[in-house]
């Protein structure tokens, strides 16, 4: 099959085009025809070296697929050939076909193109994961987000606004991008390169701060972080863009009694994602399938373009989710 493969580790041009075996279903997996995938950060990261898969995971690039199943392993029946599918992998989706384990993946709504259902997985299911099952975001409280246009991000307001309503969205992002963050359905923008962010969430809090941060960035925004929470506020790190050593204030955790949490979804077990993933087609794709939550494109790119995919990702100039659409050749 065809698949993007890498040349070494470094910038977008070490991803070519060339083959890779037909990967076959074990026990509980499915493969999937792909028709879809999308590019997330960590495959970026994974590109530079410095984001191995989980061991007998595929080396290649892509956290998530949308396409038809292809074959079945055995010990799968909520699934058959044919079937219209989304959904997470740990590895493999840069590719023509991937393998996923039966309960990461969801049937795509009639209502969702391919492209569309590329960009659900990875970013809402982070988002849903980091928000409420782990963040317990609830009615009345105040929540802030870091990456105004990213995929996590833009899933993360929309969830929000709808599966909490009453709760009070504050956003960072930069200038160019706050009058999108806003009409997604931010409370509050604050633009991260002119203003103390900090500062800006306790004035907007009357000095009261976060009740929950989700954090991409790590070490940079610690400091910060930590002041802009509330007493018994929480602060869930997804990824370490800032880098990954920073000073823990102590006194400051232990007197507003804060929570300091580490979350990473690729790696957890089989079984967890399944439970997650289960738990997010109940609560949340009845929305996507009403279409109160539209996954957002930037822009799709032929899966052999995948390049300059990531050099668009790297340079921060989307908003929404960057797919890839996979161009079907001989296995």
């Amino acid at each position: 099959m065809q698949a993007i493969v890498l040349e070494g580790f470094g910038g977008p041009e070490v991803m070519v085009m060339g083959r890779a075996p037909l990967p076959e279903p074990g026990r509980g997996q499915v493969r999937v025809r792909v028709v879809a995938t999308s590019v997330n950060r960590a495959d970026t990261v994974q590109r530079r070296g410095n984001y191995p898969p989980p061991a007998g995971e595929s080396e290649i690039l892509g956290l998530e697929v949308a396409g038809v199943v292809d074959v079945t392993g055995t010990g799968v029946d909520q699934w058959r050939p044919g079937d219209r599918v989304m959904g997470l992998v740990a590895g493999g989706g840069y590719a023509e076909y991937a393998l996923a384990y039966a309960g990461h993946l969801m049937a795509i709504p009639e209502a969702l193109s391919f492209e569309e259902a590329a960009c659900v997985p990875e970013v809402y299911i982070t988002a849903f994961l980091n928000l409420f099952l782990i963040g317990g975001l609830s009615a009345g409280q105040t929540v802030l987000l870091h990456g105004g246009g990213g995929g996590v991000n833009t899933a993360g307001i929309q969830m929000c606004r709808l599966l909490v309503p009453d709760s009070r969205i504050l956003v960072t992002a930069s200038s160019a991008k706050i009058d999108r963050v806003r009409q997604l359905g931010a409370d509050a923008v604050i633009d991260y390169r002119q203003m103390d962010f900090a500062q800006e969430v306790r004035a907007l809090t009357d000095g009261r701060g976060a009740d929950l941060i989700l954090d991409h960035i790590g070490a940079q925004y610690l400091a910060k972080n930590q002041a802009s929470l509330a007493v018994g506020g929480r602060l869930v790190v997804i990824g370490l863009m800032g880098g990954a050593a920073a000073e823990l204030n102590l006194g400051l955790l232990l007197v507003k009694r804060q929570q300091i949490l580490g979350s990473v979804l690729r790696a957890l077990p089989v079984a967890r994602k399944s439970e997650i993933t289960a738990a997010f087609v109940e609560r949340v794709l009845p929305r996507i399938t009403q279409r109160a939550i539209v996954p957002l494109i930037h822009k799709v790119y032929p899966l052999s373009d995948a390049a300059h995919a990531h050099q668009e990702m790297e340079q921060s100039r989307h908003f929404g989710k960057i797919v890839l659409a996979v161009d079907k050749g001989s296995p």
